[in-house]
This record gives structure tokens, sequence and C-alpha cells, in this order.
């Protein structure tokens, strides 16, 4: 008789949760703002609503289909080409907010750099499995370097720099996870140093963004609206909230606040019981995500686990950071919570795949 997988049950249902309250939240933060876009209150509600059901559809297949089925080139290249692919047509579109993030056809849109999070994992991943015992050594550590910086500048020059520092931590972390010495992290870091002064003080509005993170009350009209507006949301919810549906700062207030700054909403209309619900939500993902990474059958799954668990974590960290004013205003979403199908979409068929680790795991 064939052995009957044990998925992880409380991964799985935190997972869910996150989904159901990204929804509502999406939802109640978005009506104002959709019904004067779309002229209908439900628009982007139904449109996360679809994103949530192609997602968990690749959940629901990839938690079925054994994980070690990716462990092959035929998979892992045509996956790194397609991004790359991807992440270049970017370039040769309109320009959208701005930027060049998104492939839209018709009512349908790709943000190619969500997709470079799972590809970037499941490269490290497949090439690490075999090498992790040699991670110091610099003709291993060369490849790596290669696709992450090809992937980072692809992503840096949309521009979206939140995404990039995503995908440097979580390859940072994933080679921590194989045994990579602190030095090469010393040396990553003097090497970056230059590009990221750069990248932050040669743009005028991320040059603003750092001034208003140093003093957001100087300009709390200008430079400083958006981490103002959101601490504002943040303490007006007091203990327990205004209510859900109740909020203020999302009435024209807020900026984004279906997306970037959902947190905030979500701190105002359901309080600090709330948030600190949201939190637990991730740390609890944080802690099954580590432990289906330490009964990993295989090294290729402890990888998987570690980069899916990281991406997701990591995400959260820098969403939660930037509303609260911990880290100067960057554009990242909230897993599972923000507004995005493509970010929702992927992070879903990760942790598809996180949970297949799961019910192989000892």
């Amino acid at each position: 008789m064939a052995k009957r997988l044990a998925y992880d049950r409380v991964l799985f249902v935190v997972t869910l949760s996150l989904v159901a309250l990204g929804l509502v939240m999406v939802f109640s933060a978005s009506a104002m703002v959709s019904l004067e876009q779309a002229h209908s209150p439900y628009y982007f509600l139904l449109r996360q609503t679809v994103g949530a059901a192609l997602g968990l559809a690749l959940l629901w297949a990839l938690m079925r289909l054994d994980y070690r089925k990716l462990k092959s080139p035929a998979v892992v290249y045509p996956a790194l080409f397609a991004t790359i692919v991807l992440l270049t047509i970017v370039f040769l579109l309109d320009r959208a907010h701005n930027t060049h993030r998104w492939i839209r056809l018709g009512i349908l849109s790709l943000q190619p750099s969500e997709l470079a999070k799972p590809t970037l994992i499941l490269f490290l991943a497949f090439y690490l499995e075999s090498r992790w015992q040699r991670i110091n050594e610099w003709p291993v550590l060369r490849p790596i370097l290669a696709y992450l910086a090809l992937l980072a500048a692809l992503v840096l020059f949309e521009p979206d720099l939140g995404t990039t520092v995503a995908l440097v931590l979580i390859a940072a972390i994933m080679c921590y996870a194989a045994g990579l010495g602190w030095r090469y992290f010393g040396y990553a870091a003097l090497a970056s140093a230059p590009v990221l002064y750069w990248a932050v003080f040669h743009v005028a509005y991320r040059r603003e963004r750092i001034l208003a993170f140093l003093h957001p009350w100087s300009d709390p009209r200008g430079a400083s609206f958006q981490i103002v507006q959101s601490l504002i949301a943040i303490g007006s919810g007091g203990f327990a909230g205004r209510g859900l549906m109740e909020g203020r700062q999302k009435l024209f207030f807020l900026p984004e606040p279906h997306t970037d700054f959902i947190f905030s909403v979500t701190s105002e209309e359901l309080g600090l019981l709330g948030a600190a619900l949201v939190v637990i939500l991730f740390a609890l993902f944080l802690a099954r995500g580590l432990r289906v990474a330490r009964r990993a059958p295989d090294a290729f799954g402890r990888f998987l686990a570690v980069g899916v668990t990281a991406m997701v974590v990591v995400q959260a960290l820098i969403n939660f950071s930037v509303v609260t004013g911990l880290v100067p205003t960057k554009g990242i979403p909230l897993p599972f919570i923000s507004y995005g199908s493509s970010s929702l979409v992927f992070t879903l068929a990760a942790v598809g795949v996180l949970l297949n680790v799961s019910a192989q795991a000892n």
C-alpha cells in the first residue's frame, strides 16, 4: 500500500488564514479607491480573489507533486531562462506608475520580479544540493554571484529596490544555511556598498525617503507624507481598533492603502489585537518552515524549505519595518495580505513546494 503523506497542517492552516485575512483587508482597504478608479467597490477584491484561487490551485498541485522532481536541469535552467527573458521584456513595454515592472495583456498582468524570487530559490537549492560542502570556495560561489547579480541588476533598474534587497537577503540566508563563512558576507557588503550608495543617493525620490526617515515630522505633507499617515493609522487603532471597514486613513490620506501599507489599515481597524495576530501568524510560519527544513530528507529539500521560508518572512519583516518607520519607505508587499495577484500566486505556489517537503520529511 502506498504511503499516505502527512503534510504540515499547522503550516497549511496558517497560510490559509493569512490568505483569508488578506482578502478581507484588501476589500476594506481598497473599496473607496476601487470605487473612484473603477466605479465599483469590488474591483480589487475580485482581482485578488482570482489570484488567490489560482494560487491555491497551484499550492494544491505542488504540495502533491514530489518536490524531488524539480531537481532536474530540464526544470531549473528553463525556469532561469524564462525569468531573465521576462525581466528583460518589461523594459520594452510602456511604463506603468513610472516603472517597468509589469507585463500586461488586456485585463491580465504579470510582475516578473515576483517570479524571480521562487526561481532564485529553486536555482540555489539545485546548485547547493551537491556543492554545499564546498560553499566557501570561490569557484563554487562564482555562479551564485553571477546569477544573483544579473537578477538583482534587472530588478533594480525597473526600478524596484525593495525586491532587489529581498532577493539578496534570500540568497544570503540560503548560503548561510549552506555554511558560508562570515568573511564572505563582509566582502559582499563592501562590494555592494558603492552600488547601494548610487542607487539611493543618486535617485531623487530615494534620497528624499532617506531624509524623511531620519526626520519624519520635518515635512509631513511632502516627502514624509506616507510614513506620517501610516503612523497616524497605526496609532489611532488603539488596542481593539476602530472596527472593520471603519478606518479613516484609507480615505485618500494613506497612499496605496491596499498594497504596501495594508498593515497600517489592519492596525487601525483591528487594533493592537489584529496587528499582533498578523505578526503571530508570520512567526508561526517561520517556526514551521524551519521545522520543515530541519526534518527534510535531503539537502535539496532543506534548501528549498529555507528559501521559501526566508522569502515569506523577509518580505513580511521589511513591510512591518517600513509601515512602522523602522526603515526608509520602500515598496514591498506584505505576503498573502497585500493586493497583488503576481505576488500572491507565486508565493502560494512556493508554499505548495514547502508543504510537499514537509510531507516527505522525517
